[in-house]
């Protein structure tokens, strides 16, 4: 067995105590929310530290891994719902090009007028509207334009 030398010197305490601050801040973010990674380090863990003889329970595993699956289901589909509801709006702001629109004006009165084009480069689709941007869900009313 290897031997330990003795340590000796001495410590300033504050300063030693904003070292291990700045250097676990430094090198360490937080997870803010649980996914797979993180559910299987755990369950490592736990088979790592478990007790040889008392092991954990086939049954209890069984039902973690089961639940690790389930939440990276409920992930897919709400990653795929949300790209569903995108792709929506989309096509329903693709939709207004050359129809007449209404929508409420930052006075409080309503808006009338034809959608000229469509902008995606934000989260929400914005709408040319007489050359100003309306958001796609400001947009109030839809009718088809009248031919002069």
């Amino acid at each position: 067995m290897p031997s330990i030398d003795q340590i000796s010197g001495s410590v300033d305490a504050a300063s030693a105590a904003a070292a291990l601050a700045n250097s676990n801040a430094a090198s360490r973010t937080p997870k803010q929310s649980m996914d797979s990674e993180m559910f299987m380090q755990l369950l490592v863990s736990q088979l790592k530290n478990q007790d040889p003889s008392s092991p954990m329970d086939t049954n209890a595993m069984i039902g973690q891994t089961t639940q690790l699956a389930m939440m990276e289901q409920i992930t897919n589909q709400t990653t795929t719902a949300t790209e569903g509801f995108s792709l929506q709006m989309r096509i329903a702001a693709s939709n207004l090009v050359g129809r007449e629109v209404s929508y409420t004006g930052a006075d409080g009165k309503p808006v009338t007028g034809t959608a000229t084009s469509v902008s995606f480069a934000d989260a929400v689709p914005r709408v040319t509207v007489a050359g100003k941007e309306i958001a796609l869900d400001l947009i109030s009313g839809i009718s088809a334009t009248t031919s002069p």
